[in-house]
């Protein structure tokens, strides 16, 4: 009998394919996908605005040449003269010193307009300042424009020289007039300001916020509106450029009034439950004065590296005001504070200690090295390490190679699906002993945080609460030797609740940790 032939049991051609397509569809079926999102969400000009990081407030008008804060609404338009205007020196200024973009105050509560708008006289029109014939916005806008940053403007709501103030139709329509000019005339508009601002003695008044909100998407869909309330951006609730040690993105819109009374430390701390998007603006003026005063003087470097410390390094974006004189430009002194406050930034900033650190994680989504802990070393908030769903801890081990020193922290979540972690602590290993030398709450979209300086080779950041799985998308380490003493305080010491490396799964480092160090304890230690 003759044997089978080898083609009689062989698969047909179209079954081969589909096994090879099963299993082809079974192999990419095993590759986690990103995590759920975390409602609620920041929208794209939110991002935007956020990883700006740092905005600077021009305010400029009448103001400044009747040697006032809040102006009469009276002040004779003659008096606006500013000989050597020069917003290309403003936005230069802005520009090197590291702020993303800039806000004109194109009018201010005392109604004076900074462009020739047609509903008022009330303007630059009405000034000799070139003949009647300039217009302080258009010039900033193309000063901003030129620079490749983004520009925005604050229209104030109180208006003490329009005679339309108070009768509740009348100036929603002038007000919704003068936004138009502003959002039709002057190219992008990355921030629309506006606040409830106004004295005792002010007309009673309705602002119809919600169509104007609605007014500004639809000619600006870019721009983000601040807002004690938001809808985008809410006030933090003080003008010394301070946010919360805890500060949440999220926030509930509908229980501020703008203009109402504040609740400052809902503005400044956020809602870990609240429905809107919402996060927080540090605004502060370099000066005492928002507008330029010959008789004040700028904030110290030191000064201004503490407020940066308190609103960028906590989940804010900095809005610093920098008036220019009556001539038309920057302070000489104003600008070597700033020049002065950049020469600082990137002596602690320009290299993370960290950046060749090898790093493992206590679980990792998937097993998929999309999501591997050593993503938290890129920057770039849309790399982030993810952990696998369902654990209750979650660690990342970091090994320096060689013992570096260091004393302050920065932090990043993916706040695109999020803002999540509620609680964390970060340790350093001293003499095969786990110390805390921090531990914070919240970290959104930056955080930053000082301590002691410590020297390890080995940390190990914890999440120990948060709202889902966490999602941290930077770590890095840097030096302050430039303002930072931190002073010993008994009383701040804690307890780590840390434990051996074995016991949360770090093997590959552990065993390195071992190796240098034997056994491996924890201990209290004192923390920022």
């Amino acid at each position: 009998m003759k044997p089978p032939s080898a083609t009689k049991f062989s698969l047909p051609i179209s079954l081969l394919l589909l096994v090879v397509l099963l299993s082809t569809s079974l192999t990419r079926a095993t590759i986690a996908p990103p995590p759920l999102p975390v409602l609620p969400l920041p929208s794209a000009q939110q991002v935007t605005w956020q990883s700006s990081g740092m905005a600077m407030f021009f305010h400029f008008g009448m103001n400044t040449f009747t040697d006032t804060e809040w102006g009469t609404g009276h002040a004779d338009p003659t008096l606006f003269n500013p000989v050597h205007l020069d917003p290309k020196q403003w936005v230069r200024v802005a520009r090197e010193a590291g702020f993303r973009r800039v806000i004109l105050t194109a009018k201010h509560h005392d109604g004076f307009c900074l462009w020739p708008s047609a509903y008022t006289n009330y303007s630059v029109k009405s000034s000799p300042w070139k003949g009647g014939e300039g217009d302080v916005v258009a010039e900033v806008a193309e000063a901003a424009r030129e620079a490749g940053i983004g520009l925005g403007l604050y229209l104030s709501p109180w208006d003490r020289h329009e005679a339309a103030y108070g009768e509740t139709l009348e100036y929603n329509e002038y007000y919704l007039g003068q936004l138009h000019e502003l959002l039709t005339m002057y190219g992008p508009i990355q921030e629309v300001w506006l606040d409830g601002a106004k004295g005792k003695d002010a007309k009673s008044m309705e602002y119809y916020f919600k169509e104007w909100f609605s007014v500004i998407h639809q000619l600006q869909p870019g721009a983000v509106i601040f807002s004690g309330a938001g809808p985008d951006i809410r006030w933090v609730g003080d003008e010394g450029g301070v946010a919360g040690a805890t500060c949440w993105s999220m926030f509930n819109s509908s229980d501020v009034t703008i203009g109402g009374d504040l609740n400052e430390q809902y503005s400044r701390q956020g809602d870990p439950n609240g429905y809107n998007w919402v996060p927080p603006e540090c605004d502060v003026s370099i000066r005492p004065g928002w507008f330029w005063h010959s008789s004040e003087h700028p904030k110290t470097t030191n000064s201004l590296l503490e407020i940066f410390y308190k609103s960028v390094g906590r989940n804010c974006m900095l809005l610093l005001n920098v008036p220019p004189t009556n001539t038309g430009v920057l302070a000489d002194e104003d600008v070597q504070v700033l020049n002065n406050f950049k020469d600082m930034l990137k002596s602690i900033f320009s290299i993370n200690l960290a950046q060749n650190a090898i790093v493992t994680a206590s679980s990792v989504r998937g097993n998929n090295c999309q999501f591997g802990a050593s993503q938290i070393l890129i920057d770039d908030m849309l790399t982030y390490w993810a952990p696998k769903e369902g654990q209750e801890k979650w660690y990342i081990l970091l090994d320096l190679e060689s013992p570096i020193s260091f004393n302050v922290l920065c932090i990043q979540e993916a706040i695109q699906l999020g803002q999540r972690v509620s609680q964390y602590h970060l340790d350093v290993l001293e003499d095969g002993v786990w110390c805390t030398v921090m531990n914070g709450t919240t970290i959104g979209y930056k955080r930053l945080e000082r301590f002691n300086l410590v020297s390890s080779q080995f940390l190990r950041l914890t999440i120990d609460e948060a709202r889902a799985d966490p999602l941290i998308s930077y770590f890095g380490l840097y030096t302050d030797n430039t303002t930072f003493v931190y002073a010993n305080d008994s009383s701040k010491v804690i307890s780590s609740s840390g434990s051996t490396l074995k016991e949360k799964g770090l093997i590959s480092l552990d065993e390195k940790v071992q190796s240098v160090s034997g056994k491996v304890s924890t201990k209290s230690v004192l923390t920022s």
